[in-house]
């Protein structure tokens, strides 16, 4: 019996190894959320802040703070932009940002100048998501890069 238990403890810990190394985790824990959801203030224990507006627009303070600013390289355009979920369109076979899209699991932040485009994948519970921005959402977020949305502000909305 105990040999049974040990192989059944195997099994399930490859299993749980393979889901987090093929990305299965970041899509079984992804938040799917409305954009009044989306909008608001959304702050990171890093000092980090976004605020969402309903018209796709978006402001962020302190956004060099985050290692996914080093994919963009010119730091004058890095304190705003528009935003758009990421959605299958008609016209592609692939996702893209899409500003009628009224729900989704990965926001699209294109900042004003500058040309870069930064993914902010939206984890947890769907009532209470965090945002991560990364470029690789099976690599995570340091601790000081989740961004938790400002409840006074979501509350004022």
């Amino acid at each position: 019996m105990g040999r049974k238990l040990w192989r059944s403890i195997a099994v399930v810990g490859v299993v749980v190894a393979l889901t987090v190394s093929c990305g299965w985790a970041a899509a079984i824990h992804a938040a799917e959320v409305s954009a009044d959801q989306v909008e608001g203030r959304w702050t990171s224990e890093g000092g980090t802040s976004l605020t969402f507006q309903e018209d796709h627009t978006f402001t962020a303070e302190h956004f060099d703070r985050l290692p996914v600013a080093s994919d963009c390289k010119e730091p004058s355009a890095w304190w705003s932009g528009r935003w758009a979920f990421y959605a299958h369109t008609e016209l592609s076979q692939f996702n893209a940002a899409d500003e009628s899209a009224t729900r989704g699991t990965v926001v699209s932040l294109m900042f004003s100048a500058g040309d870069c485009e930064v993914g902010a994948y939206l984890f947890g519970d769907e009532d209470d998501p965090v945002m991560c921005l990364t470029g690789d959402p099976d690599v995570g977020c340091p601790s000081d890069g989740y961004l938790e949305r400002n409840q006074a502000a979501a509350s004022a909305s």
